[in-house]
């Protein structure tokens, strides 16, 4: 590491949205075009004292995944009537 250097900090998601275990982090990224929105879900359980998680999803969280993937849509298009002139049409 060089002198009077941090160490990179891990890049954060642009949004999170949390229900019932069931996380999506939202990525923004810089595009030509204007920013572009990534989703990944995850959902979250505590095994003893210790959280985990994975990213495979049961008949009981597909109506939370829905949800919460209902959520983001709305968040990512409220992003675009807020900030217009971010989103380039080609």
């Amino acid at each position: 590491m060089k002198p009077n250097s941090t160490p990179a900090s891990p890049r954060k998601p642009a949004h999170e949205i949390r229900l019932n275990g069931v996380r999506a982090s939202i990525w923004k990224n810089a595009t030509d075009q204007g920013p572009q929105y990534n989703t990944t879900f995850e959902r979250s359980y505590r095994d003893g004292e210790e959280w985990k998680s994975f990213h495979s999803f049961g008949l009981d969280d597909l109506p939370t995944l829905g949800f919460v993937a209902q959520e983001v849509l709305h968040w990512i298009i409220q992003q675009r009537q807020e900030h217009p002139a971010a989103f380039k049409r080609g």
